[in-house]
């Protein structure tokens, strides 16, 4: 399989093409030397495209990396400083770069916020969140009751803890949306939708006051780790599909 081949084959469920909104630049973003005719046989994946996950991928012997954070986001820059040096390890080791960003967020069920979903048992899904005209995330409905903790270390496997759990809403949580990331703002559609809790990666200041007075629980999960699990389950997926060769590098940061 090529690289091209590889993309057409990503792209043949992320389907980028539904997310021109996305501000991230979807599909190929660094080419190998070859993308016509060079034998993929190993594929890296990671959360963000940074310059130690470009070594440990070159280091392990990748012929691509995967990510959900890639280098573009839509506007033009200078490759100087930290941009250099991300690209540069690239092309020196003939390293591809696909990366996926909002399709990888919204994507059932491959997705952060379907995987998710799916690890905490949330039924009756449907679509919840928009960003850019986009709808990107996920609500539904346990079947049996949780208290926030015992719904925060099904949604968080990680050893440890959230970044933070605020707790103001039901004791008893039965509705959940779930957006990844970078989210806060969503709290907004959580409680007018009246779910019981919101769970996102980061909870910024701003919405504290608006959760307590409208009695909202929230978790959040870590920006990094909530998106660890789409690109996990896309790795499943090419393993089983494809066959390749296929590892995940973990490059936290605790935020």
């Amino acid at each position: 399989m090529t690289l091209n081949e590889l993309d057409a084959y990503f792209n043949s469920f992320l389907e980028k093409e539904k997310f021109s909104s996305d501000i991230a630049l979807n599909g190929i973003q660094i080419e190998n030397s070859a993308p016509d005719s060079k034998e993929i046989k190993k594929v890296a994946f990671a959360v963000d495209a940074c310059e130690a996950t470009a070594k440990l991928a070159a280091e392990l012997g990748a012929d691509v990396l995967f990510v959900h954070h890639g280098l573009f986001w839509g506007h033009c820059q200078p490759v100087t400083g930290s941009l250099y040096k991300r690209i540069s390890t690239f092309i020196k080791h003939d390293l591809a770069l696909c990366a996926y960003h909002i399709p990888l967020d919204a994507n059932n069920p491959y997705g952060n916020n379907y995987g998710i979903a799916e690890r905490i048992g949330l039924k009756q899904l449907e679509p919840f969140g928009e960003w850019r005209g986009m709808t990107i995330g996920v609500k539904g409905r346990l079947e049996n009751s949780m208290t926030i903790d015992e719904l925060s270390q099904k949604a968080v496997r990680s050893l440890k803890m959230p970044t933070a759990i605020i707790r103001f809403g039901k004791k008893h949580i039965t509705t959940v949306g779930v957006i990844s990331g970078g989210a806060s703002e969503d709290v907004e559609a959580a409680i007018k939708e009246g779910l019981d809790c919101y769970i996102t990666g980061e909870f910024t200041h701003e919405y504290y006051h608006l959760a307590e007075e409208m009695k909202m629980n929230v978790i959040a999960g870590g920006h990094y780790e909530t998106e660890t699990v789409g690109v996990s389950l896309v790795k499943e997926k090419v393993e089983k599909d494809l066959g390749l060769e296929c590892f995940f590098i973990d490059v936290p940061t605790g935020l």
